[in-house]
């Protein structure tokens, strides 16, 4: 499952250089985060490193994305390939 920013987000610009995967951008609004890169941080670290950062706890689960651990872990080895390739 990738993560979501909620509209809680006070655009405090500490989560966006913490994503391994650059995933994390500002929208229009607020800050978002594009699910085709997001791994919640597997591959990377233990825990989702956007979560552990945010002052406000605006990070949940994105519930339309649903994606078990190792279906993170190809997404994150895909993102490497491709990273290596460009």
């Amino acid at each position: 499952m990738a993560l979501m920013i909620t509209d809680d987000c006070i655009n405090c610009d500490v989560c966006e250089p913490e994503c391994p995967n650059e995933a994390i951008y500002m929208g229009p609004q607020i800050y978002e985060i594009n699910p085709d890169k997001c791994t919640e941080c597997v591959g990377h670290f233990d825990e989702p490193q956007c979560q552990q950062v945010c002052p406000v706890a605006c990070i949940p689960f994105d519930p339309a994305w649903r994606e078990s651990r190792e279906q993170l872990m190809d997404k994150y080895e895909r993102l490497q390939a491709q990273a290596k390739q460009g």
